[in-house]
């Protein structure tokens, strides 16, 4: 129990796998985007009490573990967190400066699962992530 946090009245280690897109898949998150990405993801979980404890960017996708406090759901967390970095991503590299909602960065939807005893065998597998992504990339080379 070395990890539960605790509010006013309320002991609390709630952790969730989150996945989630780009529009169309597209393979986006790359050099410079993908450095700035991962601070801003974990700045945004912050503001809303929650902390990303592991992560990984593919150029298609995002895998997250976040601890998320029960005040809040999970919809909450990712919604902001997806639609203010969706903002912040058109600022920075789409020349766009002010009134831009950013609709157009992050597909509908994501994939959630709670994370309990094997939290170790989740962070392993998004640890994963980015060698399998390597090894397809190669695979795909030689079709």
């Amino acid at each position: 129990m070395e990890d539960v946090q605790s509010l006013r009245h309320t002991a609390w280690d709630c952790k969730y796998h989150i996945v989630w897109i780009p529009k169309c898949r597209r393979k986006v998150m790359y050099g410079q985007i993908r450095r700035h990405l991962g601070e801003l993801l974990r700045h945004l979980a912050m503001q809303k009490e929650s902390a990303v404890l592991e992560g990984h960017l593919a150029a298609d996708h995002v895998h997250v573990l976040v601890s998320i406090p029960p005040k809040y759901s999970v919809a909450q967390v990712v919604g902001f967190v997806k639609g203010k970095s969706a903002i912040q991503i058109a600022r920075t590299y789409g020349g766009r400066r002010k009134n831009f909602t950013g609709q157009s960065f992050w597909a509908r939807g994501y994939y959630v699962s709670t994370v309990g005893k094997d939290e170790e065998t989740v962070r392993q597998y998004i640890k994963r992530q980015e060698e399998e992504d390597r090894r397809l990339d190669q695979l795909n080379l030689f079709e």
